[in-house]
């Protein structure tokens, strides 16, 4: 009987939640944490830098690039761009 409950549960598809990176978004204060919370959000992390003081993280997510600068003191996005 546990069998066939596990393979009805497996039968149904679970939808992932994917979170949107915004200008509210807290990030982290580090190069790693910023790209493990964008990893977390469900985005593929191309490149990732330190510019003029902001971290700077390229990333993609179902076909949409982006750029995201961060604050490494505050963890906080300071600048945001989305590209199709």
């Amino acid at each position: 009987m546990r069998k066939l409950a596990l393979i009805a549960l497996m039968a149904f598809p679970f939808p992932v939640l994917a979170e949107d990176v915004t200008m509210d978004s807290i990030l982290g204060t580090t190069m790693e944490e910023v790209q493990a919370s964008l990893t977390a959000m469900g985005y593929e992390v191309r490149k990732a830098e330190m510019e003029d003081g902001k971290i700077e993280v390229y990333f993609v997510r179902d076909g949409q690039m982006g750029e995201v600068y961060v604050n490494p003191t505050t963890g906080s996005v300071m600048k945001l761009e989305l590209k199709s």
